[in-house]
């Protein structure tokens, strides 16, 4: 069904009816005066006719209340004032009477339409308050230009009687624009009837466009909608000019971080390629002889050399995988154990000058992990414990079943860390140390992190008895469920 439309009286007929109104409300009231003439004086009559002006100036303003004064003065002279059907006036009580009638009519008239003005006033401001706040309240929280856009079409549809609204919205410097209709499918070809643009101090964001339902806006709606139009304005340059700083801050935040890394690897690169560059041009030297021993310590290093580039040029590309959201764990059932085991295994010779040991409770289930990157974990995580623990001391991990995780812990001989600064070394870049006297590229514990939080679990570190602890949780499930374990069916 087609809804019928609203009719929509012209503001002449208003006007009309408000003339006329008084002069009947006069007309009834002189008629039940004249039936009641015979029992009333004209005292009475007086104060009666004061009930009808004051009922015009309520219900329709001060211009009806001073013309329904005028008709009943007119009346009450012509019909209850000697002589009878007729304006003059013979007796000086009678016209003292009759001037005080006026005075008192037009009087009451006046104050009753000055209150009804400052009540009509009053409305006024409390539905202008009122839309306002709705409206700031809406779009003060917003930090989308388009939803922005789009509340102000809301919000000025719901208060102002309009056929279609449009909020044009558009920004030069980035050479886009972006329009939202109210109702989104129109049949309004003509031109709108009213545009309000959407200016602030330093640029003009837009425009709101409406076609009106016939009728012209109050002074008030006028006003109210300017305010529509300036507080938006407001909001679209708001999100514009945060999202300006938050690029600012992005690409001050990138130049820092490339700075850093620029920094902490040009250095961490250049000790291992001077040492792989020596020992290869001693061995292509001629001028020394070299025996079977000293080959092959230059050989060792070498290759110790290029793992330590290889560890560096992996720890890269796995932050540039953890900052892209491109890690994504390959997930087996895995034993912690036989993954920490096989590092240690690897990482024999940084370990030539610490005693490392592996406490793992026997019945430790199976983890559903990533192989490789656990392993990564543990690389990282003993590395550190090697450049911060003195020689000759123990390094240790255990591992225990805690509840549906599986808690492992790295601890060393190292130093305390300061509490404040627990929380941070697992950031990017984020040294304790100072870099000349600890060397590294300040990614390995941020890397630990990235894996371990891709697996559901948690990483942190602490400060125990005479040591340092690192810790990290995984859960013992995949996908919600944990391993079944096939059983052997019996032979019949």
């Amino acid at each position: 069904m087609i809804p019928k439309k609203a009719i929509v009286l012209p503001e002449s007929f208003h006007f009309a009816l408000r003339l006329i109104a008084p002069v009947l409300v006069i007309g009834v009231a002189t008629l039940l005066l004249q039936l009641l003439s015979s029992l009333l004086g004209a005292e009475i009559i007086a104060l009666l006719y004061l009930l009808p002006i004051m009922v015009c100036t309520v219900l329709w303003g001060l211009t009806p209340g001073l013309i329904a004064g005028f008709m009943a003065f007119l009346a009450f002279n012509y019909l209850f004032l000697p002589p009878y059907y007729t304006f003059m006036v013979h007796r000086t009580q009678d016209l003292l009477t009759l001037s005080v009638f006026l005075v008192v009519a037009v009087v009451m008239s006046q104050l009753i339409g000055q209150a009804r003005h400052g009540l009509e006033l009053a409305h006024h401001r409390e539905w202008e308050a009122t839309r306002m706040y709705e409206f700031i309240s809406a779009i003060s929280g917003q930090h989308n230009i388009h939803t922005v856009t789009q509340f102000i079409a809301h919000h000025t549809q719901e208060a102002f009687r309009l056929e279609r609204v449009e909020v044009y919205q558009d920004n030069p410097r980035r050479d886009e624009s972006y329009v939202y209709a109210l109702p989104e499918k129109s049949e309004a070809v003509r031109k709108p009837d009213l545009s309000i643009p959407m200016m602030t101090a330093r640029t003009l964001e837009g425009e709101i466009r409406l076609w009106l339902k016939g009728e012209l806006l109050t002074k008030e709606e006028q006003r109210l909608l300017e305010a529509f139009a300036s507080q938006g304005a407001l909001a679209l340059e708001r999100i514009r000019l945060s999202q300006g700083e938050n690029r600012a801050q992005v690409l001050e935040e990138s130049d820092r971080l490339k700075t850093s890394l620029l920094s902490s690897v040009s250095h961490e690169l250049r000790s291992p390629l001077a040492a792989i560059k020596a020992s290869v041009s001693s061995l292509r030297s001629g001028a020394v002889d070299w025996d079977n021993a000293a080959r092959q310590d230059l050989l060792a290093t070498i290759e110790e050399e290029t793992d330590h580039l290889n560890l560096l040029v992996g720890n890269l590309l796995d932050m540039s995988r953890i900052e892209a959201g491109a890690l994504k764990p390959q997930k087996k059932w895995n034993s912690i154990e036989e993954i920490a085991a096989g590092v240690v295994t690897k990482m024999r010779k940084q370990l030539k000058e610490h005693q490392l040991e592996l406490d793992f409770h026997p019945d430790l289930p199976l983890v559903s992990s990533d192989y490789v990157m656990i392993a990564q974990v543990f690389t990282n995580l003993i590395s550190n414990s090697v450049k911060y623990a003195p020689p000759h001391t123990a390094i240790t991990i255990q591992g225990r079943r805690e509840g549906e995780q599986v808690h492992i812990k790295v601890i060393n001989q190292g130093p305390h860390v300061p509490e404040e600064h627990l929380e941070r070394i697992f950031d990017k870049f984020y040294r304790v140390t100072a870099a000349d006297r600890v060397t590294g590229t300040g990614l390995g514990l941020s890397i630990c992190k990235g894996m371990i939080e891709s697996h559901g679990g948690r990483i942190w570190a602490a400060n125990g008895p005479r040591r340092f602890e690192f810790h990290f949780t995984l859960p013992l499930t995949l996908d919600g469920s944990t391993p079944r374990i096939p059983q052997e069916e019996n032979g019949g």
